[in-house]
């Protein structure tokens, strides 16, 4: 397809309003509408009222669709960013602590400065440079108090990784040369080191969406997770769904957290969640029609 230049104006909220009253959505509050729009922004209301649509290319609506309808799938994937968010987070702060625990141990506490330890040289230099950006921006009372008494350019890992991103923390690992230590941290989460390193790069990338405010609910992941080898837990026994989309990130997450804390109510939260809303299609998610009945998911 031959690319044109971009030639649309913008719109006052009137006349976004008038827009998609005459492509067919229906607007039952318009005072509620237009403040709406003003809060939000018409382009990013618009990825939740696109389900609705019968002619996705000339923005035409299904017949009867609501916005009524289109807000309340805004509201779900808000209510599933934050509960995603909060479980990610144990996942996280634990990914920190074994990575310390294991790695100062077997390495020393500066390990992660190592370049013999890693694979790609000029790629843990690029982390490295994010690390040391990251600890020079910080204001942390710590890192104020670690500067003040050492003249080392980095801190130990176990203070470093108090400030340095989850991104920087998935690229030291997956980095990181294989052997016994890279092995024994994996299969601490129950996996092999390859689909651990995997499945970090997709939490990144999750996580990013989460923290841009960005659609998660019925997203086509760009980064996908691998399927992993003979995992030590209960993993999913349908292996045809797709590793591309909600339902799979969401599994990882259930297993992560079995190998962190056995009294997680994730998977009940998020039952809860799709009852409320009980015009969300799993299906759009990637959950298979059976997927209550996997082992991983069910908590009866």
């Amino acid at each position: 397809m031959k690319k044109v230049p971009y030639n649309k104006p913008a719109l006052t909220y009137a006349d976004q309003l008038a827009q998609v009253k005459f492509r067919g959505l229906i607007i039952p509050d318009e005072e509620e509408f237009l403040s709406l729009l003003e809060l939000k922004s018409y382009y990013r209301l618009s990825g939740y009222w696109y389900p609705l649509l019968a002619d996705k290319q000339n923005h035409i609506f299904k017949p009867g669709s609501s916005f009524k309808t289109a807000f309340s799938i805004y509201k779900f994937d808000r209510e599933l960013r934050q509960l995603v968010t909060n479980e990610m987070e144990k996942i996280e702060i634990a990914v920190r602590a074994k990575m310390i625990y294991i790695l100062a141990h077997n390495f020393g506490p500066y390990w992660y400065t190592n370049s013999n330890l890693f694979v790609n040289k000029k790629w843990h230099a690029e982390t490295i440079n994010k690390i040391t950006d990251e600890f020079n921006r910080s204001d942390a009372q710590f890192i104020r108090a670690f500067k003040k008494k050492y003249s080392d350019p980095l801190p130990p890992c176990w203070t470093a990784f108090e400030i340095i991103s989850f991104g920087s923390l998935s690229k030291l690992y997956n980095n990181f040369k294989p052997g016994k230590s890279k092995r024994e941290l994996a299969h601490w989460f129950g996996l092999d080191d390859k689909s651990f390193g995997s499945w970090l790069h997709s939490l990144v990338y999750v996580r990013n969406v989460c923290a841009h405010h960005s659609r998660l609910w019925n997203r086509v992941m760009r980064i996908q997770p691998t399927y992993p080898t003979a995992p030590l837990n209960q993993w999913l026994k349908n292996s045809s769904v797709h590793n591309n989309r909600t339902y799979y990130i969401l599994s990882i997450i259930v297993y992560l957290l079995q190998s962190l804390d056995n009294g997680h109510t994730f998977v009940e939260d998020l039952k809860i969640l799709l009852t409320k809303y009980d015009n969300i299609d799993p299906g759009a998610m990637g959950f298979p029609p059976d997927w209550e009945q996997e082992p991983l998911w069910n908590t009866k």
